[in-house]
């Protein structure tokens, strides 16, 4: 069996409905959920001039590898109505694979671990509420000590 570690973002339409509807998929779809953390409203990232997210980081049990993981959260994201007009722009949902196992992959459409985590408090602080003591496997840091040590000022709330 294999941990992966995930973040969900919405700021479109119900971004609440939407995280949930989200959860259910990927629970649905690709194993089991075995940990959540709670709900965070924060800042875009990367193009400020849009709404605020809701973001949520889910722990997952699967049997799936990376790669069909990755295939698997395409499809939901696409069944959701996820369209991929504008980078960093306004989405229904979002899903990244921020962490899996301790996995290293570096392909044109699947990079673990995500490559910008320790840049984004959007996704560290959820992720620490229920990954707080796992290890990044290339920077050899526990997901806490990267958010203490994160530059991101961006507005991150838990709701």
């Amino acid at each position: 069996m294999n941990t992966a570690f995930l973040l969900t973002g919405s700021n479109m339409g119900d971004r609440k409905k939407n995280l949930e509807s989200a959860k259910t998929l990927i629970q649905q779809q690709c194993g089991a959920i075995v940990n959540s953390s709670s709900l965070y409203e924060t800042a875009a990232w990367g193009k400020t001039d849009q709404p605020n997210f809701f973001n949520q980081a889910l722990q997952v049990e699967t049997k799936l590898s990376a790669e069909q993981l990755m295939k698997h959260i395409l499809k939901i994201e696409e069944f959701m109505g996820r369209r991929r007009n504008e980078k960093y722009g306004p989405r229904s949902i979002d899903i990244d694979i921020l962490l899996f196992n301790q996995e290293r992959h570096d392909q044109a459409f699947l990079k673990i671990p995500h490559p910008e985590l320790q840049n984004r408090r959007f996704a560290l602080m959820p992720l620490s509420e229920i990954a707080a003591h796992v290890l990044h496997p290339v920077l050899r840091q526990t997901v806490s000590q990267l958010l203490k040590d994160s530059h991101d000022k961006l507005y991150v709330k838990k709701i």
